[in-house]
């Protein structure tokens, strides 16, 4: 059998019975929009512990999640609840985009499904929305994992210029290299900067693993079969990331203190990051692992920014050690 007959005989092989957990996503997890207007579902049975997914972005949405792995937690005895911000996603158009709203939001979701507190899933920026929720309402707050999440923008902005410019400069890419200097040359605290780099880090493929596990292609396979979904989301907005920056500064944001002080104070905090997220160096990891404690981070093989599709089992496996 030739490589790619092998490789789809192996997709075929996980495939078949996602299908099946795919359909019954349907009957399994319960669909609510509340008063705020915020695009909910809910997986697993309300008596289950609580998990909250938060997503990146912004402007993005907790569609990936959601078809790939809430149904999965809520197999291992999880209550899995995952939305999609005001004005992002499948939520409401209207939005401030400041914390303030994002937090408010929250606790009222959390409110209305009668949940006086929850394990936090923070996802690339819902690791920011997660840190500075924690802060202001640390009582709701059970534990928090980050995953993929960044501590300090600037650091990522400095690392995806670095590893452009190694990649250009191998390449031969004069043109290319002619933005990296352009870059550098710019108002680190400006949306412009942190598109640009964004834009980089897409283009170069800093997001995806370029060695990716057999189920992982499986779980990617198994989310492009459904059209709504991936149309879904492919929408990522720019308003979003443009009102965040104005209203929050969230670009120039160093929570290292903030993750600290909640370590101190008794909330428990995780992370997961894979080696191939172009986003965070070893030397960005190995501080922040300075900070979470010793088995309180992984740092994962065939990985990058999607730790809970790319490495799912250990994802998984993981959160049973971790969240109680």
């Amino acid at each position: 059998m030739s490589a790619s007959g092998k490789l789809k005989a192996s997709v075929d092989r996980y495939v078949r019975p996602l299908r099946f957990v795919f359909l019954s996503l349907l009957f399994y997890h319960t669909p609510a929009v509340y008063a705020q207007g915020l695009y909910v579902q809910t997986f697993g049975d309300t008596s289950s512990v609580p998990l909250i997914y938060l997503h990146g972005g912004p402007g993005y949405n907790s569609s990936a999640f959601e078809v790939t792995t809430a149904q999965k937690l809520a197999g291992q005895g999880y209550y899995v609840i995952v939305y999609d911000r005001r004005g992002e996603g499948r939520s409401g158009e209207e939005a401030a985009f400041t914390f303030e709203q994002t937090h408010a939001d929250l606790l009222g979701m959390m409110d209305s499904l009668k949940l006086a507190s929850a394990h936090l899933i923070g996802h690339s920026f819902g690791g920011m929305v997660a840190l500075t929720f924690a802060e202001k309402h640390m009582a709701r707050v059970r534990s928090i994992v980050l995953v993929g999440a960044p501590v300090s923008l600037q650091e990522s902005f400095k690392t995806i210029i670095k590893s452009c410019e190694k990649l250009y400069t191998d390449k031969g890419d004069e043109q290319n290299l002619a933005y990296i200097k352009m870059l550098k040359k710019m108002d680190t605290a400006s949306v412009q900067y942190s598109s640009f780099c964004f834009m980089h880090a897409m283009q170069n493929g800093f997001y995806t693993t370029k060695t990716p596990t057999e189920s992982a292609q499986a779980l990617y396979a198994l989310f492009k079969t459904d059209l709504t979904l991936i149309e879904h989301a492919s929408k990522i907005g720019y308003k979003q990331p443009q009102g965040f920056w104005k209203n929050e500064s969230y670009t120039t944001m160093d929570l290292s203190d903030k993750l600290s002080a909640l370590i101190e104070k008794g909330t428990p905090v995780f992370g997961m990051y894979g080696k191939e997220d172009g986003l965070y160096s070893r030397a960005q990891i190995n501080r922040l692992k300075l900070l979470l404690g010793e088995g309180n981070l992984l740092y994962l093989d065939d990985c990058s920014h999607n730790v809970f599709i790319d490495q799912q089992e250990t994802f998984v496996e993981a959160l049973g050690r971790w969240v109680k």
